[in-house]
């Protein structure tokens, strides 16, 4: 239960003044619902103001605070087509002219009557021979109120927000901080010199305080850390089932390939943990096309041999599939009966897997979610493999654990390299496994940048390639962080390209319903369709051999990590295989930097690690994560930087300072429901 002195934090945000029904929405757009979601929403940047006493002492470029008097009001020859301008003085008769757009010119006429002196803050620039300011940030009576905004933040707004809105609402929410116990360790508290925790929150919404804000991203760190050892612990307290195989199914695998040194290590470390009776909490981590499949089934039919059940949990029905055919493929000669359960099916069918997994005629059974509503129960589950680990939540891991008679070993997998400083922070309860070398026989992938401006050229190319009896994919670019707006990208291509080349091109993406999405990619799948237009909804789960051409519009877009599953789309069969990156015509330094990385190497953990030192990570462990909430106030560097040092304080605390039963354990409880991360105290018997 929440501790009573942080209720006051997460009140509904039109607990503010001024939050009504209209207000609601462009702040839950944000994630501002509750005061906390305030006090965390940190400003993106200051803006750093000069008052001055007139414009001879202003440089072009400069944000400035001065004092004007209005002299002349000049509205546009066509209404609503060009700006509205207000000549305006300063002390000494320079003239300024301020200058506004649209709607804004109905505030200019009631904010600068002629003849009334007025405080104007914003930008000074030059168009032609004049000075002007265009959209002044701040017009005021009164120099003061002015004044006190010389450094001033500059937060992230939504549709229908202003930036004094925004602050007002902060400030009004950082009035109603309560106080609370110090959760850090007094040593490390000395040693960084970092303010409290709610002297943090003021500094950091003030100006840029390095410290403040290493504090606010150490706390999240330290919560995170200790709610993770929180479900280690746990996990080596509870009772699990010792799965001995006798290796009778594994034999009789009949694998095009032999398994690869890391392959072959990663099932011996897994092996060794089935036998013990906790329950096993790995991690395997592989990158694209480096054989994960073939673990997670070698695992699963050691519990078959032990005659326990498996279950394989994947995050999006095409992943599913996928999964299923390739298992039930491989698994074939083992004469193990895997079965496939999603959401979608119902009625007999439906009944008839339930029964299957009730009475342990079925042994692995592999699906979404679906697999483990409250209608679903297994005769003797024993092991849970969970796919795309990042999509699904430590809390929704702890959920698995009633469906077995005893808690089922989990095997967590996950195809985002992810740098070694790094995995911690987000698999810090569990034991990691690396593949971290390529089955034989898998080739290089051609990896070519292109200019944006080639489309033409490229679709040219498309066609030889789909005219020489060739697949293709052709992925569209993410606009925002916006998925709409990425559907609609992906169908205005789908349109043009279905001009050129007809029924050989299909379109995938997130919002298609189940059956129209079947359809698609069993067309493509099976050879039918030649060309497949999608979002990155295929950037996991799609093996399509026969496809050896990658098209990425808009690649400096997306974050390294999706660049790299979305190549490993292709070079899957023995044909050479080709990805083009089509860059957008204002490209940065570093964009260029990323897309060279990309161009010249196909090791992901190297992407991770040099894009780590490249820009600090961006969107290194990928976009749009479900589950686990990411981290809202620590960026990249700082989880590098302050990661370890959380880390061990959350250790000592655990180890040395009697957990959250003594007296820092109660602040930290405090810490784990202030960052939602109360799962882990959850786990705590009568926590």
């Amino acid at each position: 239960m929440r501790p009573e002195v942080l209720n006051p934090l997460f009140a509904e945000s039109d607990t503010l003044e001024g939050v009504g029904p209209k207000l609601k929405k462009p702040l839950e757009k944000l994630g501002l619902t509750r005061l906390r979601d305030f006090l965390y929403h940190l400003p993106d940047r200051f803006v750093t103001r000069r008052s001055i006493d007139s414009l001879d002492e202003g440089s072009e470029g400069e944000q400035v605070i001065i004092a004007l008097t209005p002299t002349e009001h000049r509205s546009p020859r066509n209404p609503g087509r060009g700006p509205y301008q207000v000549l305006a003085q300063d002390s000494v008769g320079n003239i300024c002219t301020l200058t506004y757009f649209g709607r804004a010119s109905y505030t200019a006429k009631k904010l600068l009557p002629v003849g009334e002196k007025r405080w104007v803050a914003g930008r000074l620039d030059r168009y032609g021979d004049m000075l002007q300011i265009v959209h002044p940030d701040h017009v005021e009576k009164e120099g003061g109120a002015n004044l006190e905004r010389l450094c001033e933040p500059v937060y992230a707004l939504s549709e229908g927000l202003t930036q004094p809105r925004v602050a007002g609402l902060v400030a009004q929410a950082l009035g109603r901080l309560p106080q609370l116990p110090e959760w850090i360790e007094p040593s490390q508290l000395d040693k960084e010199g970092w303010p409290g925790w709610s002297d943090s929150l003021r500094l950091a919404h003030k100006a840029e305080h390095s410290g403040a804000r290493d504090r606010l991203a150490y706390d999240e760190l330290l919560a995170n850390s200790l709610a993770l050892l929180l479900v280690r612990a746990d996990n080596r307290a509870r009772r699990g089932q010792p799965l001995r195989g006798d290796g009778a199914l594994r034999d009789k695998l009949d694998l095009p390939f032999p398994l690869t040194g890391a392959q072959m290590r990663s099932v011996q470390e897994i092996e060794g943990d089935l036998v013990q009776e906790a329950p096993m909490l790995r991690l395997l981590q592989g990158d694209v096309g480096a054989g994960k499949t073939v673990v997670a089934l070698m695992a699963m039919l050691i519990a078959n041999e032990a005659g326990k059940q498996a279950a394989l949990l994947a995050p999006t029905e095409i992943l599913a599939r996928q999964h299923y055919e390739t298992l039930r493929t491989m698994a074939g000669p083992t004469g193990v009966e895997v079965a496939l359960l999603t959401g979608r099916d119902k009625g007999k069918a439906r009944e008839s897997i339930l029964m299957g997994l009730l009475d342990g005629s079925i042994d692995i059974v592999v699906g979404t979610h679906a697999i483990f509503q409250d209608s679903v129960a297994y005769k003797d589950l024993a092991l849970v493999v969970v796919d795309e680990q990042h999509r699904f939540g430590v809390a929704q891991r702890l959920q698995l654990a009633s469906k077995g008679k005893a808690t089922p070993h989990t095997l967590a997998m996950t195809a985002t390299p992810i740098p070694r400083t790094l995995t911690l922070a987000q698999y810090g309860e569990m034991d990691v496994s690396r593949l971290d070398e390529m089955p034989p026989g898998r080739q290089a992938i051609d990896t070519r940048v292109v200019a944006q401006e080639r489309l033409a050229e490229i679709v040219d190319g498309v066609a030889r390639h789909v005219g020489a009896g060739q697949q293709a994919y052709w992925v569209c670019p993410m606009v925002r962080d916006s998925e709409v707006a990425d559907i609609a990208a992906a169908e205005a291509r789908y349109a043009s390209l279905k001009e050129r080349f007809g029924d050989d091109v299909v379109l995938v993406h997130g919002q298609l319903k189940p059956d129209e999405k079947d359809r698609a990619m069993h067309r493509f799948a099976s050879g039918e369709a030649k060309l497949l237009v999608a979002t990155t909804v295929i950037e996991v789960g799609v093996d399509v051999p026969a496809a050896t051409l990658m098209v990425i519009e808009q690649a400096e877009r997306f974050g390294l990590a999706q660049l790299h599953q979305l190549r490993g789309r292709v070079g899957r069969g023995s044909e050479k295989s080709v990805c083009l990156l089509l860059r957008g015509s204002e490209l940065s330094e570093t964009g260029r930097k990323r897309l060279a990385l990309m161009r010249e190497t196909q090791d992901g953990f190297l992407i991770a690690e040099e894009d780590l030192a490249l820009r600090g990570g961006g969107e290194l462990l990928g976009t749009r994560q479900s589950g686990d909430e990411a981290f809202r106030i620590a960026d990249l560097e700082q989880i590098s930087r302050l990661l370890p040092a959380a880390h061990a304080d959350a250790r000592l605390l655990m180890e040395r300072d009697g957990g959250l039963a003594s007296q820092r354990g109660e602040a930290a409880r405090i810490l784990l429901y202030l960052f939602e991360r109360d799962w882990g105290v959850q786990l705590l018997r009568g926590g």
